[in-house]
């Protein structure tokens, strides 16, 4: 097959849940059935197109044919959305919020992506050598229609219908069916049902027959003319006559071939000059002064209404005006697509120009005016405006009929026959919606006297023989009926008003600006909802009253016909680039900000995808590049859409008036799923192929899967960025409007802390790459404000680079530290014991100056800090190779260790004498330690903040100053001679494992600070009494080989051949294991024990926590890990041993859970009770119960403070148990 052509693969849509379900049971799966017709239509005209761009025969009559086939599809499928939109969709809004909005936006996104068809389409038919080429972009822009459409059907078969058979009845599915039919134009309809059933099954075609007799029991005339259309063999048996011709006359009359494809008649005869003006037009006539009697009788009305300010008879009146409004309307729209062009089209004469039936402008006008609601108290100048208005619009009206009468229906009289005349005037009809041409013949009928009637009633008999007789038949039958006096005009007159009236059950609100479906309930940020279109309808938008009876259509049919006029959706921007997203990006800068951000990115890379596809046919050496950029785009697009369906959207729905609102993006993440399938695919096809030797054969094959690539990728670019359309208008918005600033960062917080830190690193590089500098920034600034209690941002400055240009945002003014807090500890304590000559009381005689001292603590705070290079030039950040990347941060290192280690050995051996412990101003004893903290206590200039903070530096001081001078690096000399630890450790006793107590590994870590090999950290921090920087650790020795070198994943010693030093191995904790599934967190910054973020863990951002996905859902405590355990005051943040989360939020080793459980039930921190204590409260009440209260304290009582409830009350005298009088806990205390 050619390429674009598609595969047998692109069709492997799921069965959805309505797969197998009878139409008589569900008569709403009437519109599955088309969908059926849709997608084998879709894909022959696919087919038939691939066909001959592989032959090469693209002639003008195969672009004709396909122009045919695609003018009547997209018409019908134009009726199909608006059924959907204007019937189907709002009888489901009636009953369930929230689903329609994001498929309206998808019909809309359809109907655009059909000019682009139609526009290649127009290219072609000019001659050019470039035609194969554009033929080649008509195929793939084929292609990505019907993916578009089978992705849209599909959801609707999985959402949309299902929803419709559980919460609608039988009779009413079959009702809003009835509905889409009588909405339909009589002329498309007799095309559409043989085209539908042309591509049904037999047994489909016989449950389609009894469908019909259902949705219509009392239109039995009718039901045979839809049934004999199912059965029209005529057509099915050549499937190139299946499209028939109506769809050709309903898109308009531009040229002589029109006329004569949409005519089956001879149009212009001059032997019949004579007879021409003796055609029977008595009917065209009368239907004129019909219209003009009943706007005459309307305006009678309206006056008198003004006049008597009764106004009873004001609904009647208002339905028979909408009514008349499209019986109008759509006779304008068969003047202007059929009958004006013709004189102009088949005379010699000069053309002469018509004027419109009805003005634009007075239909929006008075459109407005049916639809607005009015009080009470406003009705009299509503009826003064309406009757001023109607009186001018059938001024124009008259004029313009008069003008028919004598301007355009002689001329049409002079030019064609009079089977021509016939067949004119009956088109005029079959143009019409079914439904609103059954009411308008029921009115026109009862206009007539007996003379009339007759007269009518033969003309319909006689028939045409260009016209179908079923259709005259059905006139005939329709006209007897109200001829016969069984519809008066006053009787139809009432059955208006209740077909009016009864239509705001689901449109009450429907055609009011700015409303669309429920959204008046959800009241949307005005500055950033899609501004909706003013929605001026017909006012046929119809209910059926009375089991079937008079049927009226909705207004589906102008904005099929009358899309200029009526839009129903403002254009698309297709992507964030093109709309540039002013409206969101020139607000105030929210945490779900970042999701645009994101969005842009991916739109970008597949805008670069779909480049690399093209550009691959001619190059082959692409393909590695695709691959790669195509995998990481797969990552991090399912990383995206589960975050998204896991906590954005159920964050949202959580708000009551959207439920609902996130299931067809859900559905559209599953189904996204597929283009990425087909694509890889694809790409397995072509890396087998390149494999293979170089042939003509291979070259072509090459070719045709570079071609189905690139249309894979164009239609997964148009699917996913419609997609990301509708998410940024219809769903993203109302996090701005709904949720403050600080549930944003948690939502964004949850969806952030699922990704593995190897995942993160990519992604981060590729999202810098997509974006300007001052988007960077922002990006950088809102996850960095996001994770603001982790350390993720000393996770960045580990590996990347770029890190030291972004800063987080400062934090408000309550929130900063004091200046005392964020100071050294050490300067602090200097900077107290060197005023005023307090060191002379405490200490002996200093040597030394206060200046060198203040010298000297600044030198050893510089040798203490590391330093990371940055290139401060680099604006853009393209995604790279990550091991090399971290290859290189390794070596730039350990050259900065070694050469310190050479060059400052001499100044780090001066250092630590000038530090020791008899001349330092910090080395006093225990006693001149406990006399400076008594002398700190009775400053009486120092406040109680100042003291505690100076007496706690003091308190910690000698800890602090012995790890500065172990973190001086010694001298390595170039590891001249035996290294301390330079030999093999074992984990087990028999020595046949390399390791230690704490881990499996094949090496041992050298130690800048004391220049000793370890096994771990853990083990040299277990020797030692400092602890090490894992950051200053470059070197590792193999066990194997005893060979001190860089550290790296395995072995560089040719020995050993590339021997490994374990399976896991991360850069930044210098950790390797050969054991466990471990993990590195890029918000901790540490390696923890599991499967990763994402897979059993996710990190919570204000906990500052890896925790067990079971625990979503808990009590969050700012940085709640980065706290002693309560019991053992051990570290918990880098504790070893199993935490424990009380219900309070707060935490405690497990161990230390059970130890202290045994004797206590309250939390040692908050005092709240750790469990469900109602069995021991419960046996504390029977034993107070038993138990006697001397009677000098029977009667009194105490005043307590529950612990768990926290609210003061009062309890019964006891000397240990006071119970709470609300919550019923003895967890209390008296006050």
């Amino acid at each position: 097959m050619a390429g674009g052509g598609g595969s047998d693969k692109e069709e492997d849509w799921p069965e959805p849940p309505v797969a197998n379900v009878s139409l008589v049971d569900a008569p709403v799966l009437f519109f599955v059935a088309t969908h059926k017709a849709f997608r084998a239509d879709l894909a022959s005209i696919r087919r038939v197109a691939a066909e001959a761009s592989e032959s090469g025969s693209c002639g003008q009559e195969l672009v004709v044919d396909l122009r045919r086939r695609l003018e009547f599809l997209k018409l019908v499928y134009n009726y199909h959305s608006a059924a959907e939109d204007e019937v189907i969709f709002l009888a489901i809004d009636t009953l369930i919020k929230n689903v329609v909005p994001a498929y309206t936006l998808e019909h809309k996104s359809i109907e655009e992506n059909f000019s682009s068809i139609f526009h290649h389409l127009d290219l072609l038919t000019k001659k050019d050598e470039k035609a194969p080429q554009m033929f080649q972009e008509l195929l793939f822009s084929i292609g990505t229609i019907q993916s578009m459409i089978c992705h849209h059907m599909q959801k609707e078969e999985e959402q949309v219908f299902p929803m419709l058979m559980e919460k609608f009845t039988s009779e009413e599915q079959s009702q809003l069916v009835w509905q889409y039919m009588c909405s339909v134009p009589f002329m498309l309809l007799e095309d559409f049902f043989p085209w539908t059933a042309h591509h049904l099954s037999s047994h489909e075609k016989l449950d389609l027959e009894h469908c019909i007799r259902l949705i219509m029991p009392k239109e039995m005339l009718l039901q045979e003319v839809v049934i004999s259309w199912i059965q029209s063999k005529e057509r099915c048996f050549d499937a190139d006559n299946i499209y028939g011709r109506g769809y050709q006359l309903l898109n308009g009359l531009s040229s002589l071939e029109d006329i004569h494809v949409v005519c089956p008649l001879e149009v212009h005869c001059e032997q019949e000059q004579q007879v021409k003006k003796e055609v029977h037009t008595k009917g065209i006539y009368l239907w004129h002064a019909a219209i003009r009697r009943d706007f005459d009788q309307i305006i009678e009305e309206l006056y008198q209404i003004r006049s008597s300010s009764c106004f009873s008879s004001l609904s009647s009146t208002l339905s028979q005006i909408k009514f008349m409004a499209d019986v109008v309307i759509f006779y304008s729209n068969h003047l202007r697509k059929v009958l004006y062009p013709l004189p102009n089209l088949l005379s010699k004469n000069s053309p002469f120009s018509c004027q419109p039936l009805i003005e634009e402008c007075h239909i929006k006008g008075l459109q407005r005016l049916l639809f607005q609601e009015y009080e009470d108290s406003g009705k009299q100048s509503f009826v003064e405006i309406l009757y001023e208005d109607l009186k001018s619009l059938t001024r124009k009206l008259n004029k313009n009929l008069m003008f028919l009468e004598t301007e355009v229906f002689p001329s049409i009289y002079e030019i064609c026959t009079k089977e021509m005349q016939m067949w004119l005037l009956y088109a005029s009809l079959r143009m019409m919606p079914l439904g609103l041409l059954r009411c308008m013949m029921a009115w026109f009928s009862a206009q007539l006297n007996e003379n009339q009637s007759e007269c009518i009633l033969k003309g319909l008999k006689l028939g045409c023989r260009s016209i179908n007789y079923s259709f005259t038949s059905l006139l005939y039958e329709w006209v007897r009926i109200g001829c016969s006096g069984k519809t008066s005009v006053e009787r139809f007159r009432k059955n208006l008003e209740e077909v009016f009236n009864g239509r705001s059950i689901y449109l009450a609100d429907r055609y009011m600006p700015n409303v669309r479906f429920s959204d008046q309930k959800r009241k949307p940020n005005s500055e950033i909802r899609a501004k909706e279109s003013v929605v001026m309808p017909s006012s046929s938008v119809f209910i059926t009253t009375e089991e079937h009876g008079i049927s009226y259509p909705s207004g589906m049919h102008l904005h099929v016909y009358f899309s200029q006029m009526y839009e129903r959706m403002p254009h698309l921007q297709r992507s964030k680039s093109e709309s540039d997203h002013t409206t969101v990006l020139n607000l105030e800068s929210r945490p779900m900000d970042i999701i645009y951000y994101f969005h842009r990115a991916l739109i970008k890379d597949m805008e670069y995808l779909v480049k690399l596809s093209a550009d691959l046919a001619m190059n082959v050496g692409f393909l590695a590049e695709f691959e790669k950029r195509f995998r990481l785009l797969n990552i991090i697009y399912q990383i995206h859409s589960d975050s998204e369906d896991e906590i954005a959207f159920p964050a949202l729905e959580s708000k009551g008036v959207f439920q609902n609102i996130s299931h067809s993006y859900c559905i559209d993440h599953k189904l996204e799923s597929k283009h990425f399938k087909i694509i890889s695919i694809i790409l397995n096809e072509l890396s087998e192929l390149h494999n293979k030797e170089s042939g003509q054969e291979t070259k072509r094959k090459h070719y045709q899967l570079c071609l189905e690539l690139h249309d894979a990728c164009l239609s997964m670019h148009k699917v996913l960025s419609d997609h990301i359309y509708r998410e940024e208008v219809d769903i993203f918005p109302l996090f701005r409007g709904y949720f403050s600033t600080e549930e944003e960062e948690k939502i964004v917080g949850h969806m952030l802390g699922r990704t593995k830190a190897e995942v993160l690193q990519e992604m981060i590089s590729w999202l810098m790459a997509y974006l300007a500098p001052d988007e960077q920034h922002a990006v950088i600034s809102l996850w960095l404000k996001v994770a603001r209690f982790t350390k993720f941002d000393e996770w960045l400055q580990e590996w990347w680079e770029g890190m030291t240009r972004y800063k987080i945002s400062t934090p408000a003014e309550g929130s900063r530290p004091s200046p005392l807090l964020a100071a050294d500890p050490l300067e602090v304590v200097a900077s107290y014991l060197l005023k005023d000559g307090n060191i002379a009381q405490t200490l002996e005689p200093d040597t030394r100056t206060q200046k060198e001292f203040a010298l000297d603590l600044d030198e050893l705070k510089h040798s203490a800090s590391c330093n990371t290079d940055t290139d401060q030039d680099q604006d853009r950040y393209q995604p790279q190779d990550l091991s090399q990347h971290w290859n290189e941060i390794d070596k730039k290192r350990s050259n900065e260790v070694n050469e310190r280690c050479i060059d400052g050995g001499e100044q780090h051996e001066e250092e630590c004498q000038k530090f020791s412990h008899k001349d330092h101003p910090l080395g006093m004893n225990q006693e001149q330690l406990e006399a400076t903290i008594r002398r700190v206590s009775r400053d009486s200039s120092l406040d109680g903040k100042k003291k505690s903070c100076i007496i706690q530096n003091l308190l910690t001081s000698r800890w602090i100053m012995t790890q500065k001078m172990f973190h001086q690096e010694i001298p390595m000399a170039n590891h001249i001679g035996e290294i301390p630890g330079q030999s093999p450790s074992y984990q087990d006793p028999l020595e046949s494992t390399f390791g230690c107590e704490h881990y499996k590994r094949n090496c041992k870590l050298l130690f800048p600070c004391c220049n000793k090999l370890y096994t771990c950290i853990r083990c040299h921090d277990d020797l030692n009494d400092h602890s090490a920087d894992r950051r200053t650790i470059t070197n590792m020795m193999c066990m194997q080989c005893l060979v001190i070198q860089p550290i790296d994943p395995t072995c560089s010693n040719e020995t050993c051949s590339g021997f490994s030093m374990g399976t896991y191995y991360c850069k930044i904790c210098k950790l390797f294991d050969n054991d466990r599934q471990i993990y590195h967190c890029p918000y901790c910054n540490l390696c923890r024990v599991g499967k990763g973020l994402g897979i059993d863990y996710f990190h919570c951002m204000t906990c500052n926590a890896c925790m067990s996905r079971s625990l979503f859902v808990h009590a969050c405590r700012e940085k709640c890990l980065e706290d002693n355990c309560p019991i053992c005051h051990e570290y918990i943040f880098t504790s070893n041993s199993p935490v424990k989360s009380l219900p309070c939020g707060h935490l405690m080793h497990s161990a230390c859970f059970q130890d202290y459980t045994c004797s206590h039930y309250i939390c040692p921190i908050c005092s709240k009770t750790l469990g469900d204590m109602q069995v021991y409260f419960s046996m504390l009440d029977a034993l107070l119960a038993e138990e006697k209260i001397p009677e000098e304290y029977s009667g009194q009582l105490q005043t307590i403070l529950c612990n768990d409830c926290e609210k003061k009350g009062t309890a019964r005298f006891h000397w240990l148990y006071h119970k709470c009088p609300y919550c019923g806990s003895y967890n209390t205390r008296l006050l």
